[in-house]
């Protein structure tokens, strides 16, 4: 079968033109998802069948971003979100380069020292968007800032999320031939990260530096108005929501469940009144409205994989290029990102493209000589590609559902083309020097 006609090949650039032209992405991946199934010959009731029951390999992170959600809107109703965005806004002035550095620190620290992914974006960028408008700043640069610091943590940094990818690329690579300590393999993966934050500066100080105009619209409603001293001083409330943060942190890492951690966290905020229980149905709506979409993205995406790889077509993809990477370092390497990119691009998960990748990734290596240290980076870079600029990817959903809460910040023209442009060429670029300077 011609690469061309490959079910994966179908459905991704069918995916990727539904969503540059404005299609809903729950409607692309689920049309693309069809598409996929009908090129790889699956009769399509068996089409829809695989799909729904590959709903289910995301129902843990969908409940958790609704949990997670509705939790962001009640620090909205005691006003802390307000209170810290005001305290990050007296801290910035004016300048907005400093706001920048604070969320992509802040987004760098969901990944590895508090890791709580994407759930702190619904919490704190909504009440700063009036901010960002009085600084006129793109908010291109600030999805490219939140992409970054979701992304590149976990490829060079072997904490929290960074440890379970690396721990991935260790496993697998030594599985099929290359033995490789978890440890080794930030040492590696470190020119990721810089090219990656070569991509980032471009984004800030180049692509999207000039300024540009949005509407100031309150984007969620919150009973702290007042621009006084005492608007910003901590009450009784206040306390009690953020002990309901740490607790969602605590039970998080001692049970490794987040939907459970958050619902512990919502637990204390309504059991400690921080939140009148009359407005509990008004903040589920609410936790609804911040993550339900995300939520449910994420639930079709990991329908779309179950059907990509029913089709067969992820093999398929994979025998077809083998044989022109045999002989070719530079045309190797290329191929395998490419076909990461791809893989990537419809799964929407780097983590879950790692075990695909290294069975038939680590022999070829092998055969061209690769050391380790350059099989570690072509490995984590092919799996990390797609993951920013995926229509389907919690890296790029997260920022949008911060960012669009008033409704001015498009997910594909805004977020998955910008920070697809700005960090997966670099990726590419690096992981190319990293194969012959490793």
């Amino acid at each position: 079968m011609s690469i061309i006609f490959n079910p994966v090949v179908i459905s991704v650039i069918l995916l990727c033109i539904l969503c540059v032209c404005r299609i809903n992405v729950l409607l692309a991946i689920i049309i693309s998802a069809i598409a996929a199934g009908v090129a790889g010959g699956l009769p399509i009731d068996k089409v829809m069948d695989t799909f729904i029951s590959g709903m289910g390999g995301n129902s843990e992170t969908a409940l958790s971003y609704i949990l997670l959600g509705t939790f962001a809107a009640a620090m909205t109703h005691t006003g802390l979100a307000t209170i810290l965005a005001k305290k990050i806004g007296s801290v910035i002035k004016d300048k907005k380069f400093i706001l920048l550095a604070i969320l992509t620190g802040i987004a760098m620290l969901s990944q590895n020292l508090i890791p709580v992914h994407i759930a702190f974006i619904p919490i704190l960028i909504p009440p700063l968007l009036n901010v960002m408008n009085k600084l006129k700043l793109d908010r291109r640069a600030a999805a490219c800032s939140l992409a970054f610091g979701l992304k590149a943590p976990y490829i060079m940094i072997p904490a929290g999320f960074g440890l379970i990818f690396q721990g991935l690329i260790a496993e697998n690579m030594t599985l099929n031939g290359m033995a490789v300590l978890k440890n080794d393999v930030w040492k590696s993966t470190w020119i990721l990260g810089l090219g990656m934050f070569i991509g980032l500066l471009a984004a800030v100080l180049i692509s999207y530096r000039n300024s540009r105009e949005y509407n100031d619209i309150q984007p969620v409603e919150n009973e702290l108005e007042r621009e006084d001293a005492q608007a910003l001083k901590l009450n009784k409330n206040h306390y009690i929501t953020l002990l309901g943060a740490f607790a969602t942190l605590i039970i998080q890492l001692l049970t490794k469940s987040l939907p459970l951690g958050a619902l512990v966290g919502l637990g204390i905020v309504f059991g400690g009144g921080a939140v009148s229980h009359r407005k509990m149905d008004k903040l589920i709506n609410e936790g609804i409205g911040l993550m339900g979409y995300v939520a449910f993205v994420m639930l079709v995406a990991a329908g779309f994989a179950m059907v990509l790889k029913a089709t067969g077509g992820i093999d398929t993809l994979v025998q077809a290029i083998l044989p022109f990477m045999q002989n070719s370092r530079f045309l190797a390497v290329s191929l395998m990102l490419l076909l990461g990119l791809f893989i990537t691009m419809g799964i929407g998960t780097s983590f879950g493209t790692i075990p695909i990748l290294a069975v038939l990734f680590i022999p070829v290596c092998i055969h061209l000589g690769f050391s380790p240290a350059a099989t570690i980076v072509i490995l984590a870079a092919a799996a990390a590609l797609g993951d920013a600029g995926s229509p389907a990817s919690d890296t790029t959903l997260g920022p949008t559902a911060g960012l669009n809460a008033d409704g001015q910040h498009n997910h594909i023209t805004d977020t998955c083309i910008p920070t697809f442009l700005h960090f997966n060429i670099p990726l590419i670029i690096f992981a190319i020097i990293a194969a012959y300077l490793f």
